[in-house]
């Protein structure tokens, strides 16, 4: 079992893309917290915000799989097309849903305000899924970064 650990964790690929997500998690959770000035602790696994997990582990994977196999190599082939798929979704289907929940919980908050009926619990759909340009262009950043300097 150990020797799979410690082969795992010297893939330089593997490191590159976990230790990029990791960062953008870590680095979203402190941006979150000096904006609400309240730790949540959720900002640390959670979809959406600054600056995107998603992009910086597939731009991380795209840059080490291309440092370690080449350019040529199908490997980096299907890295690329993982990370524009990714990158795409996250700023298309997923922001656009985000968008879609807040109208939601905004007329479900309205709807609840005009009814009297106290026994009614409403769970506020999450809005936090998808990302900004700005978002994916930071994320990538960190995620071409962390696989340079590795």
């Amino acid at each position: 079992m150990t020797f799979y650990i410690n082969e795992l964790f010297n893939n330089y690929i593997f490191v590159a893309s976990a230790l990029s997500w990791a960062a953008a998690q870590i680095i979203k959770t402190i941006l979150n917290l000096f904006v609400t000035k309240e730790f949540n602790a959720e900002r640390l696994v959670g979809a959406g915000g600054m600056p995107s997990a998603h992009s910086s582990f597939v731009s991380a994977l795209v840059v080490s799989t291309g440092r370690q196999c080449g350019l040529g190599a199908p490997e980096f082939a299907l890295a690329f097309a993982l990370a524009c798929v990714v990158i795409y979704d996250a700023m298309g289907v997923r922001r656009a849903a985000g968008e879609q929940a807040k109208m939601i919980n905004l007329l479900t908050d309205q709807l609840i305000g005009k009814s009297h009926s106290e026994d009614v619990v409403v769970k506020q759909l999450k809005e936090l899924l998808g990302h900004t340009p700005i978002e994916v262009i930071a994320g990538c950043i960190l995620g071409i970064t962390i696989a340079f300097i590795l």
